[in-house]
């Protein structure tokens, strides 16, 4: 792993030149706004952006099995059946008592209807027999009246009793049900779909194989193994000593040796936590993958850039003088003269480095050879010329 910084902008001088007379040629470069930031190169692999083990819900004998590795599936497709006797037994087992509580409740409502209308021919001669009694004494039993009144209210008891049977009945066919529908659920895990488009990387059952519910057994061997890559995910482990200056967004260039493709793309999300043991934070990059050119497990390397800052003074490197302690350029001013400027650095790149303070935009500074130039001397100012083995923009 290598790490260095990179710039946005024009790389340093390789050379100065000296003429055979008068003053002494020095090659020059102006202080200029750039983009300039911190870079990281580094391996980087490629890993599925989903993968997932597909286990039995229930245990049962698979019946038929459609994929195999390397087979492309779609979302909801079925890609092996179960055979669950036990389960089938229990579905029907299940709809008799369904059927069986709506005949309970059809009796019950018949139930009801006849005790309401014994109800009715008991009460009406109740009231009748009462009235009679109160138009004119002594003409009605008083037995007979007892009788009547007991019968009324038995009869009540009776439509009392009826519609709780019903109820009764209609809860008990609400539990049938509900068992008829936990069943039907658990039947309906005999179908094992993809759950998002992908391709099979793994099988692990053939037909007639027993397997066992994943939900109960934790040994239980999945069926088939999906991953989705469409979208991979680019996983760079960053160390510590950029990771707290990487963002979201931040630019990164690509590289994958096994294709030759060579693209850019952005930070899209990471831990913001290092872990203990390599004392790196996992850094991920989405890269779309349409064709499924590129496999899980593939490497990269990867150039990220971070901690980018925009549009701020810079010079090329090799104008930097750094003695006792102290950073300084060599300025040329307007009559030609070198002048010796303290100058405070910002984020240093792999070509140029940002001057925070000392220098201002357009003036000229001498690059490489410092050593061989003295405050006030006079100089003749060429352009410096300037490489770069980056061209890699964060705009």
């Amino acid at each position: 792993m290598v790490k260095h910084t990179h710039v946005l902008g024009p790389p340093p001088a390789q050379v100065i030149t000296q003429g055979n007379e008068g003053a002494v040629y020095a090659a020059a470069a102006p202080v200029q706004r750039e983009n300039i930031a911190n870079s990281l190169s580094i391996a980087g692999q490629f890993i599925p952006y989903q993968n997932v083990e597909l286990h039995a819900k229930v245990a049962g004998y698979i019946k038929h099995i459609y994929v195999d590795i390397g087979d492309h599936v779609h979302q909801g497709e079925v890609l092996a059946v179960l055979e669950i006797p036990e389960l089938v037994a229990q579905v029907d087992e299940s709809k008799a008592d369904v059927h069986r509580a709506e005949e309970e409740i059809q009796r019950a409502k018949s139930e009801v209807s006849r005790a309401q209308a014994d109800y009715v021919a008991l009460h009406a001669n109740a009231v009748r027999l009462i009235n009679t009694d109160k138009a004119r004494p002594g003409l009605i039993a008083q037995q007979e009246l007892d009788d009547a009144t007991a019968k009324d209210r038995a009869s009540q008891a009776r439509v009392d009793a009826a519609k709780s049977a019903l109820a009764a009945a209609q809860q008990q066919l609400a539990v049938a049900n509900a068992t008829l529908q936990h069943y039907n659920a658990l039947y309906s895990y005999a179908n094992i779909t993809a759950p998002y488009d992908g391709v099979v990387t793994w099988r692990y059952a053939d037909t007639g194989a027993l397997v066992q519910a994943g939900t109960s057994n934790t040994s239980a061997l999945p069926v088939v193994t999906v991953a989705q890559i469409n979208v991979l995910r680019l996983r760079i482990p960053a160390p510590e000593s950029i990771a707290a200056k990487v963002r979201i967004g931040d630019a990164a260039d690509v590289f994958v040796q096994a294709t030759g493709e060579h693209f850019t793309g952005k930070v899209t999300r990471f831990t913001d936590a290092l872990d203990p043991s390599t004392r790196t934070e996992q850094v991920e990059i989405d890269v779309q993958n349409p064709d499924y050119h590129l496999q899980p497990g593939m490497y990269a390397n990867v150039k990220l850039l971070a901690n980018t800052q925009h549009n701020v003074l810079t010079v090329p490197v090799t104008a930097i003088q750094r003695s006792a302690g102290k950073t300084s350029v060599l300025v040329i001013d307007p009559q030609d003269r070198v002048e010796v400027r303290q100058v405070q650095l910002g984020i240093e790149g792999s070509n140029r480095v940002e001057v925070v303070s000392g220098v201002r935009e357009g003036e000229k500074v001498i690059v490489g050879n410092l050593g061989s130039y003295q405050a006030g001397e006079v100089v003749k100012p060429r352009p410096a010329i300037l490489t770069s083995a980056d061209n890699l923009s964060t705009e």
